[in-house]
């Protein structure tokens, strides 16, 4: 290896670690210490430091209490900002998303995959006396999700076992989902053009998805609706009708 590749590896090696300091504050959404972080990643403390001066220096992070602790910086909303702007999906999705729970006053969500995990950009509550939701833009493991099983449509066995962490097939009361039978489900849904089950992550909601597909029918995002096990079985059709209609309006053909 010639002394320019090896620098072009050190540098790659670098950015890598720097997404791994955002993705981190983005994780605990609190101020850390570069200490802390450092430890947190199990990298050295000395690059961790000159990481953080960098992002602190191009604003992606910023100073927040004391002992150096630092959370991510306004330049991130405006990066964000301006993808908004051109994400015209994510506008269109916000109509959407009000028409479903207009007609079902059930809570609705946009979501999408973000790296190896799945995570609801846009969420509009139901008109429910308590409260069923989710945070936007959590990161999650997809085997919990029933998106999960619509988002990986597109990808090979292979490459959907390489995408998802070991653990992530550990789910929330310490089970452990069978990979074939994630996929066997990856692939009845992507037949359907839909899926629903009972939320892996709660005892009393049932989560239906459908997809929203790209021009070459491959699933992008999905729409979903989360509601009380009673009402989702009371109105199952319903809801399912409503969530692939949404589905294919947001399409992008």
């Amino acid at each position: 290896m010639t002394v320019i590749e090896k620098s072009e590896r050190k540098r790659a090696r670098g950015i890598d670690r720097a997404f791994d300091i955002l993705d981190l504050l983005r994780s605990v959404k609190e101020p850390m210490r570069p200490a802390e972080i450092a430890q947190t990643l199990g990298a050295p403390r000395s690059t961790v430091y000159d990481l953080i001066a960098t992002l602190t220096e191009h604003g992606m992070l910023e100073a927040a209490g004391q002992e150096g602790a630092v959370y991510l910086g306004r330049r991130l909303y405006f990066l964000g900002l301006a993808y908004q702007d051109h994400f015209d999906l994510a506008r269109r999705a916000e109509d959407v998303l009000d028409e479903i729970t207009d007609q079902t006053k059930e809570t609705s969500q946009f979501c999408m995959l973000d790296g190896n995990k799945y995570t609801v950009a846009l969420m509009r509550e139901g008109s429910r006396p308590f409260r069923i939701s989710a945070d936007v833009g959590e990161r999650t493991p997809i085997p919990w999700t029933a998106s999960g099983r619509l988002l990986l449509g597109p990808m090979s066995d292979a490459e959907i076992l390489d995408l998802i962490p070991p653990e992530d097939f550990t789910l929330p009361d310490g089970r452990r989902l069978d990979t074939k039978t994630f996929i066997d489900e990856i692939r009845e849904a992507s037949a359907n053009g839909f899926f629903s089950f009972d939320s892996i992550v709660d005892t009393f909601t049932h989560c239906f998805a459908a997809p929203v597909r790209d021009s070459a029918r491959r699933c992008v995002a999905t729409v979903c609706i989360v509601a009380p096990k009673d009402d989702a079985r009371i109105n199952y059709d319903s809801y399912r009708r409503v969530l692939i209609e949404a589905g294919e309006k947001l399409a992008l053909v």
